[in-house]
């Protein structure tokens, strides 16, 4: 009984006569039929094209979907409906035909008839995540994230402050730091909060004394003359904080409150004046604007530079007024993970530039090239031209120096990941000599040249070096030693070759001492 059950649900319905594919569109039918030794409905799900119908082989203890995908012809089912949602658990999917039956495990309450719609899945995200790293490698090109932009700002944001009070504490450093629109809505906030507050006592102690009933009575003495009301009070009190005087509001000598009060303005609005003009003054005299003058080369280059492999990166500045006392510094900023287990991301390390022998200290005057001898001391000690693209590194650079001008210290920095280090190249010169000058052309500040550089690191480079710079007794001996050890059969069998041999290593060392 349950064989007969499960053969009548997946039994093959004859062909349906199809109308003109032009005129109407396919749809899909369900049939439902109940299989009692599952206990559970099997659906016949049917996809009828123009050409013949195929039915699935049923195997409802299979986990996956089989899909057997051909060639269509003309008027059939693509090889993409396969991307259409998969059936459930206990399906067998065959397309390729003109109709297309699917058994699914799932319970359905009614009988479903739609046209056929066959999309491109979209994936989530998460799905996108997932996918191979190779397969995600060779389809968007990795970025690296900057710690520090070409601009010379850095890439940090501070999240999660709570601690907020503190930044109330230095309030004057607080306002320069602040944006332009910012720093001029304070300071017009401040002056008018400041005289409507003035202004609103003025006018309390006018109204208390009885002013306002006594205006018109020449023999009441007020507190300040003219003052009729808010607007006049409020005027009384500009007058008084600006000092601009202009006689015809007084205040009098029959008020002592008033005396008081006129101290109090005359005070704090010598306060609010310094510390506003000199927050303004602080940052229009910021030296910030000075070093957008100041220019780095967009790639750093590695090249042979005396017979050492150097990094090198090309600073300038474009005005005439120089930078005094200009410095040079330069750190790596590479993520590390020490012996004991310990990740340190974003670590900073110094890479020299001319500490120990002065060549950091910079006369500005023109264009200079700034050069970084790899050696042992190095971090690209062991990199070579084959490894550079594969690291996730920066290379922060920061010149510092006094402006001639202001006397403020001024510093511009800017950085280079990978792809901005340029294997094999030097910078194009770009100082000439003239008729009793010299003259800069910056239009080839940032330009290279391609130049003969080995693709080793300084690390297998100094290997070769003193490789080549051993003796000739120490070399022949150790290749000897490394390609000839005979087996120990072998010097069983021929002891005396084995004598002859050494004998001729004996003669080539001796030889070589000669």
């Amino acid at each position: 009984m349950a064989e007969n059950c499960w053969e009548s649900a997946i039994q093959t319905k004859p062909p349906l006569p199809l109308p003109d594919p032009g005129k109407q569109e396919p749809r899909v039918t369900l049939h439902r039929q109940r299989a009692p030794h599952l206990g559970q409905r099997q659906t016949t799900l049917q996809l009828c094209r123009q050409g013949r119908s195929t039915l699935a082989d049923p195997e409802p203890n299979s986990a996956h979907v089989k899909s057997h995908l051909e060639i269509p012809s003309q008027g059939e089912l693509s090889s993409e409906s396969s991307d259409m949602r998969p059936p459930g658990p206990q399906t067998s999917l065959l397309a390729g035909g003109a109709c297309t039956n699917v058994l699914e495990g799932e319970s359905m309450d009614q009988d479903v008839e739609s046209p056929v719609a066959i999309h491109q899945p979209k994936l989530p995200k998460q799905a996108r995540d997932d996918l191979p790293r190779h397969i995600s490698r060779d389809r968007t090109k990795r970025k690296i994230q900057r710690y520090v932009r070409k601009d010379g700002k850095c890439n940090v944001h501070h999240g999660n402050v709570r601690e907020t009070y503190r930044y109330l504490t230095d309030i004057f450093t607080t306002l320069v730091d602040l944006k332009w629109r910012f720093n001029l809505l304070i300071f017009v906030m401040v002056y008018t909060v400041t005289w409507l507050f003035f202004g609103m006592i003025w006018w309390l102690i006018a109204y208390i004394r009885g002013d306002m009933d006594h205006i018109e009575d020449p023999s009441w003495t007020p507190c300040v003359t003219n003052l009729n009301g808010f607007v006049s009070a409020f005027l009384f009190s500009i007058e008084t904080e600006t000092t601009i005087g202009y006689g015809y509001r007084v205040i009098t000598d029959k008020c002592p409150e008033g005396i008081i009060l006129l101290l109090i303005q005359s005070v704090l609005g010598s306060i609010v004046n310094a510390f506003m003009v000199g927050c303004m003054f602080v940052k229009i005299s910021q030296p910030k604007k000075r070093a957008e003058t100041l220019v780095f080369s967009t790639h750093a280059v590695i090249s042979m530079r005396d017979g050492k492999l150097c990094l090198m990166f090309r600073v300038g500045d474009l005005r005439n007024s120089h930078i005094v006392e200009a410095s040079i510094r330069a750190k790596l900023i590479k993520s590390k993970q020490t012996s004991e287990g310990e990740f340190i991301p974003l670590n900073q390390t110094d890479i020299n530039v001319g500490y120990y022998t002065g060549d950091d200290r910079l006369f500005l005057v023109s264009p200079l090239i700034i050069s970084h001898e790899i050696n042992q001391q190095s971090p690209f000690w062991e990199i070579s031209k084959a490894q550079l693209p594969k690291e996730e590194l920066e290379i922060v650079v920061i010149l510092e120096g006094m402006v001639e001008a202001t006397g403020m210290t001024c510093q511009a920095r800017s950085s280079y990941i990978t792809s901005e280090i340029l294997w094999g190249y030097r910078f194009t010169p770009v100082l000439t000599l003239e008729d009793g000058f010299y003259e800069v052309d910056y239009n080839s500040f940032h330009e290279t040249y391609e130049t003969s550089t080995p693709s080793l690191s300084a690390k297998e480079l100094a290997e070769l070096a003193s490789r080549a710079e051993l003796p000739l007794s120490w070399s022949v001996s150790s290749k000897l030693n490394q390609h000839a050890e005979p087996e120990t059969e072998e010097e069983e069998k021929n002891p005396e070759e084995q004598a002859e041999r050494n004998g001729d290593v004996a003669n080539l060392e001796n030889e070589s001492k000669v």
